[in-house]
Formats: C-alpha cells, sequence, structure tokens
C-alpha cells in the first residue's frame, strides 16, 4: 500500500520559515517525480514545486521562486520542501503528490495518481 505522509507544517509569522517534508511507504520516491501542490481557501488546487526523477531538474510556480527550494533525500525516502520568507498569500494546505512511475512534472494534476493528506501552512501575524 503506497503511503505519502507529509509534515512539517504550522503557523508562522510573514518572513519566516518552515520546512515541509513528504515520507513515502510503498513505493520508492527516487523512481518517481515529486509535486508539491497547495490548496489555497477559495481557490482551485495549484503546483508549487516540482523536482524531476534523474536529473534533479526542479520547477517552480513564479511566486515562489526564490524563496521555496524542492529535495529530495533518496536514502530517507523522503521530499522536503524548505519555505522561506513566507508570505501571507502561501498559507493553505500543502500536499505531496507523485505521477505514474517514470512520468515527468506536469502542471496537470490529474496525472498525479498518489497523494498525500496535506499538512497545513498558515502565515499570519
Amino acid at each position: 500500500q503506497v503511503q505519502l505522509v507529509e509534515s512539517g507544517g504550522g503557523l508562522v509569522q510573514p518572513g519566516g520559515s518552515l520546512r515541509l517534508s513528504c515520507a513515502a511507504s510503498g513505493l520508492g520516491l527516487d523512481s518517481y517525480a515529486v509535486a508539491w501542490i497547495r490548496q489555497t481557501p477559495g481557490k482551485e488546487r495549484e503546483g508549487v514545486s516540482c523536482i524531476s526523477i534523474n536529473d534533479g531538474m526542479t520547477y517552480h510556480k513564479e511566486s515562489v521562486k526564490g524563496r521555496f527550494t524542492i529535495s529530495r533525500d533518496n536514502a530517507k525516502n523522503t521530499v522536503y520542501l524548505q519555505m522561506n520568507n513566507l508570505k501571507p498569500e502561501d498559507t493553505g494546505v500543502y500536499y505531496c503528490a507523485v505521477p505514474g512511475i517514470g512520468d515527468v512534472c506536469s502542471a496537470n494534476l490529474a496525472r498525479y495518481e498518489y497523494w498525500g493528506q496535506g499538512t497545513q501552512v498558515t502565515v499570519s501575524s
């Protein structure tokens, strides 16, 4: 059974930092692209960041470039999202998700086959 478990969310003041973790069981993340997708209040889910399989290429939504970093630790079967200089508009539920094996990062969320349960990030003073 495949499970993706996110952790690391919480309440942080504007300008603060959080590191989200996505730990997998039932599959090896080194064989999958992994994306972080967020659901902000009143909006549809949107892709935030993604890391590819082999070459480690990373992709970020324009509004988080320079602030968010996605990385993977294959030995721990975990992917991270380091979020710095957080803004109130970053508030939302953050999900990690993987597409089918061998598939690439995509903005089409329907291609993501496995999802975690999400972790809440709240940026507020």
